[in-house]
């Protein structure tokens, strides 16, 4: 499956094809939207496209409903663009750091991809994505960058008053009648094609990962960093189960345990499993207390968006942002000059030789004009 990730803001160049000579002019991508100090390109604009086929095909979208579609969002394609870039712009000037989340992500793709060697995971990504290592690296800070500022700057500042929460949770009880259920977090050790002294070794390493939890050491990044599972990459966390869902065994085991209990490490047919109870949720209507956050979301969702775009046009209002006559930014803020201005018609100002002489001259003249409270005495004869 292809990654499909947002396109990445670069100026592309390449040799014409052909026959022709490596002398032979490069071939520059054409620029469409300049916004500080970065471009988008025609090319930025296409992948964009491809990629929104993509998706609306992965989400089993075909025909005249694809065609319906595509058609109603291609024309955001330059205002996401925008979006994008003004938002990551911002990141940067917040001083933002999401070096840590980029790299966890990039760690979990080359776990799934089980390709050890650097070189050949960065050609998977190329193969994959059509952007270079450096590239798809960088596309994917901006996209941390964008989600977190969106976040510290727009939804965490936003809030919902608590008789706002109470008046939805009496009109929508119903929606928080629940089911019991448990919510759990698993880490898998592997022994899968491993001899004795290897599976002796997966023993060992699950138990001391199991010390190290009881300890304090959080169980979702000894998950992230430890387990062979494919929850790693989440954590550790599992869906919830309902009574009855989970083998008799590991049901016996976690059932009526705790908050944050941790079992023995599990042998398994593929490993050494270890679990520790997240949560247990009990059966019937839940209080308010325990599903504000759950309203919080619900209220915030209708205004979210809207926050969103106001923000955003803000963001353009201080930018410098110039796009061809072409192209139109769906999310342009209104009043906002954003002409394309070509730089091969600029004329440098010329000014003739007598105006300059005229300039000179009008400065000498200006220090030839005494200033009131400068003048000195002098010693003529007038003095005495």
């Amino acid at each position: 499956m292809k990654l499909l990730v947002p396109p990445l803001v670069l100026l592309s160049a390449g040799l014409a094809a052909g026959t022709l000579a490596a002398a032979d002019l490069n071939v520059v991508e054409e620029i469409v939207a300049k916004c500080n100090g970065d471009i988008v390109t025609r090319g930025d604009l296409d992948r964009s496209r491809r990629e929104l086929i993509e998706t609306l095909r992965a989400n089993g979208i075909s025909g005249a409903e694809l065609e319906q579609q595509l058609a109603e969002r291609e024309k955001n394609l330059l205002r996401d663009r925008i979006d994008q870039l003004v938002l990551a712009q911002k990141g940067k000037d917040l001083n933002i750091n999401v070096d840590s989340e980029v790299s966890k992500q990039l760690a979990a793709i080359q776990s799934d991809s089980k390709i050890a060697d650097p070189e050949k995971f960065q050609a998977y990504l190329k193969e994959q994505s059509g952007m270079s290592y450096e590239d798809f690296k960088q596309e994917m800070k901006n996209r941390f960058l964008t989600q977190r500022v969106i976040r510290e700057e727009v939804s965490e500042k936003m809030s919902v008053r608590h008789e706002d929460m109470e008046k939805y949770y009496n009109e929508h009880k119903t929606e928080f009648v629940r089911q019991e259920q448990i919510f759990l977090q698993e880490i898998l050790i592997s022994t899968e094609g491993k001899d004795d002294a290897g599976v002796a070794a997966a023993e060992k390493k699950a138990k001391d990962l199991v010390a190290r939890a009881r300890k304090g050491d959080r169980f979702a990044e000894l998950a992230r960093d430890n387990s062979d599972a494919v929850s790693a990459k989440g954590m550790g966390s599992l869906p919830p189960y309902k009574k009855d869902v989970l083998s008799k065994n590991l049901e016996d085991l976690v059932w009526n345990q705790p908050k944050g209990y941790i079992t023995d490490p599990i042998k398994t047919s593929n490993g050494f499993l270890i679990l520790r109870v997240e949560d247990h949720q009990k059966a019937g209507q839940a209080e308010l207390s325990e599903v504000e956050n759950q309203i919080t979301e619900k209220l915030l969702a209708p205004r979210l968006d809207a926050a969103v775009r106001e923000y955003l046009t803000k963001l353009r209002k201080d930018a410098f942002l110039e796009i061809k006559a072409d192209y139109i930014d769906t999310g342009a803020a209104s009043g906002k000059d954003t002409a394309w201005v070509d730089p091969a018609q600029l004329k440098p100002e010329t000014v003739k030789k007598e105006e300059v002489e005229a300039k000179i001259h009008h400065k000498k003249l200006f220090w030839a004009i005494p200033v009131p409270g400068t003048q000195t005495l002098g010693t003529s004869s007038s003095a005495q």
